[in-house]
């Protein structure tokens, strides 16, 4: 919600042929120090082809292909190490040209999740996030479930800016949009924290919050380096305790 007093500045995206749909991102401030936001409205069209690209070079959350980010994680109290790999794969979604993204969950040395992500960027450097494909596997490698799953386009989902060119604080939006089952949200906290994780300490960290109305009360905090992405992802409010931090960097 905009408060009073507050200050609202918006992105406006076209990204529609003969329509304009909008991304409205907003960044409230006052001089009290307290802050309220309002996400962003999903775009409510398709985007048009020649305003994206799969290639990924925002600085805060680069796609170059081939690199795989490890992650040492913690998930319902058990040890999830997590590989990232930015594939040389590229995948159409309401005519957009994707990078697919293989993210690989372990439970130890079990193989738990395997899902693909589908990110675009816009001409402006904005990246977008289209949809997911999950699958949830057994001990013996058999596919438990698929939810989670999701494509914009489809059954009412919409792509949403999963981080913006330029990053302010306070900003906020909506990062994916499949109703009752994908509707992640973030504000940008600062970009002016340093934080340690053992591949290395960082300082002039982008720092975001994140939740979804799909899990009241529980926020997590999300640490962008430039030139890397996500080197830390932890739970700092409600739930039980999950947290990503990153330990190497292959194939780059």
């Amino acid at each position: 919600m905009i408060g009073k007093g507050l200050a609202r500045r918006a992105l406006v995206l076209t990204v529609a042929a003969g329509c304009t749909a909008t991304v409205v991102l907003t960044a409230c401030s006052s001089s009290s120090g307290s802050s309220h936001h309002r996400s962003a409205a999903p775009a409510t069209a398709g985007p048009v082809p020649r305003s994206f690209s799969a290639t990924v070079d925002n600085p805060w959350f680069p796609l170059p292909p081939g690199r795989t980010l490890v992650y040492s994680g913690i998930k319902d109290g058990a040890k999830s190490p997590e590989y990232l790999t930015a594939t040389h794969e590229t995948e159409k979604i309401t005519g957009i040209p994707c990078r697919v993204v293989a993210d690989r969950l372990y439970t130890g040395r079990t193989l738990h999740e395997a899902t693909r992500d589908y990110y675009a960027q816009d001409a402006a450097g904005n990246v977008w996030y289209f949809g997911e494909d999950t699958a949830e596997l057994d001990a013996h490698g058999n596919m438990l479930s698929t939810e989670g799953t999701w494509r914009a386009g489809r059954d009412g989902a919409r792509p949403g800016i999963f981080l913006p060119a330029h990053p302010v604080p306070g900003t906020a939006g909506q990062q994916e949009y499949y109703p009752g089952q994908a509707e992640d949200r973030f504000q940008i906290l600062d970009l002016t924290s340093r934080v340690s994780v053992p591949y290395k300490t960082f300082t002039g960290v982008l720092r975001t919050k994140e939740w979804t109305p799909l899990e009241p009360g529980i926020v997590d905090n999300k640490y962008y380096v430039k030139g890397i992405g996500t080197v830390k992802q932890v739970t700092v409010k409600g739930g039980p305790l999950e947290e990503n931090v990153l330990t190497a960097i292959r194939g780059y």
